[in-house]
């Protein structure tokens, strides 16, 4: 089955919002074996989306429509499918029903407009809106199929999870099962990734890879189809473990979870704590260890070490390691990891220093950072690296990379 994705509102090609929508309903269809071939956004004009629905209709058996369902003029989603199509509206009684009841219990009156809400397209199948007014709704013309849905995320997301994924699935010609893994990658680069496994990619079937960036990372999804969970892994197993016979010192999890949360998750598990000394980062790391729940468990606390002075004054680096080696530079690194890890009584020290940009610093690059672990019982690591991007992304670079060497480090002990 062909799919395409249509969001509907000026407000996405103004760039007021992002189209996340988009990105989710992808990888719900993927999750179901559905291949999405096209992204289209159009604005709350009539005849340029009737246009896109009719070039949608000549390339896919499903189309998939995101906003443009509410009560105002501009909400134009339904009225254009339904005129495409050569069909009406009519009021869904169910929908308009529960609207009255929303204005009702809030003692305010309903407004006209607000009915227009409850109209769907003739004998489409709808879906109801649990967490907010207009339903969405699905028909079929001429081998195609036409789901609409509302644009607000808290209202599409359950819709799409209690509704729409079940009634996709009927539509397949085959009940399958599509399951997948992920494997979370860093360290490494997209591209390195894809070369290190192309004879795997290049002749993928079943399972399929996947691999795409995300937020400094890489993740690779391994998809089988089969005819139960089970079987899907049977599938899986080989081919995740080739991978990790290739990359295995690259893979931090699996599933849908983040370096930080691995991170609390291990200390917590081991009963071992951290704590941080961050330059260059100015507590990003923090921010991100205790953006977990349960962090307080394993962190102790840390110090934001921006200035020369900070660092002598509260972690004991010596001025002599700063004027001959440079606050930027492995030996201070080194020294901030064990200070700070002496000083609150940690497992682990964790410590970053560079140059995030625009200007260099001690006559050393933009770029350049350096990230140490040091350990009760085992020397200090030390990682040199040379980060490429603007200043937020040096900087967040280098705070994953942090969480990533603490992990590394955790394994080997």
């Amino acid at each position: 089955m062909r799919a395409e994705i249509i969001a509907v509102g000026t407000e996405l090609l103004l760039g007021q919002i992002a189209n996340t929508n988009a990105q989710y309903l992808s990888q719900k269809l993927a999750e179901i074996g559905v291949g999405v071939y096209f992204h289209t956004v159009v604005g709350d004009n009539t005849a340029r989306l009737l246009q896109t629905i009719q070039l949608a209709a000549e390339r896919s058996e499903l189309i998939i429509f995101t906003g443009g369902l509410g009560p105002t003029q501009d909400d134009l989603t339904k009225e254009t499918v339904a005129s495409h199509i050569g069909v009406g509206l009519e009021t869904n009684q169910a929908a308009l029903a529960y609207i009255q009841s929303f204005f009702d219990q809030r003692k305010m009156t309903m407004t006209e407009n607000n009915r227009k809400q409850a109209l769907v397209i003739e004998g489409s199948h709808v879906f109801p809106n649990d967490f907010g007014m207009a339903p969405g709704m699905a028909i079929k013309d001429s081998g195609s199929t036409y789901v609409l849905l509302p644009g607000p995320p808290s209202e599409l997301y359950p819709m799409v999870e209690k509704y729409v994924m079940p009634y996709l699935t009927d539509l397949l010609p085959e009940k399958q099962v599509f399951h997948s893994r992920v494997l979370r990658f860093y360290g490494i680069g997209e591209s390195a990734l894809e070369e290190r496994l192309i004879d795997l990619i290049e002749k993928q079937d079943n399972p399929t890879l996947a691999p795409y960036a995300k937020e400094f990372e890489v993740t690779l999804r391994i998809t089988a189809r089969a005819q139960s969970v089970e079987q899907a892994e049977r599938l899986i197993l080989p081919v995740e473990q080739e991978i990790r016979n290739r990359l295995g010192q690259y893979v931090y999890a699996t599933g849908e979870t983040s370096l930080h949360e691995v991170l609390v998750e291990e200390l917590r598990r081991r009963n071992e704590t951290i704590a941080c000394a961050e330059s260059c980062t100015g507590g990003t790391i923090a921010s991100l260890i205790t953006s977990v729940p349960g962090s307080s468990q394993a962190y102790h606390g840390g110090i934001v070490c921006y200035t020369n002075e900070v660092k002598q004054r509260f972690l004991d680096v010596p001025e002599a390691v700063l004027e001959a080696d440079g606050a930027v530079s492995e030996k201070t690194a080194a020294l901030l990891a064990e200070n700070v890890r002496e000083k609150f009584q940690t497992t682990y020290g964790l410590a970053v220093t560079g140059v995030a940009g625009p200007d260099s610093v001690e006559g050393k690059p933009v770029g350049l950072v350096y990230v140490a672990v040091a350990a009760a019982g085992k020397p200090t690591v030390v990682k040199e690296l040379r980060l490429a991007g603007k200043r937020r992304a040096i900087v967040g670079r280098a705070a994953k990379y942090a969480l990533f060497y603490a992990l590394q480090m955790q394994k080997e002990r």
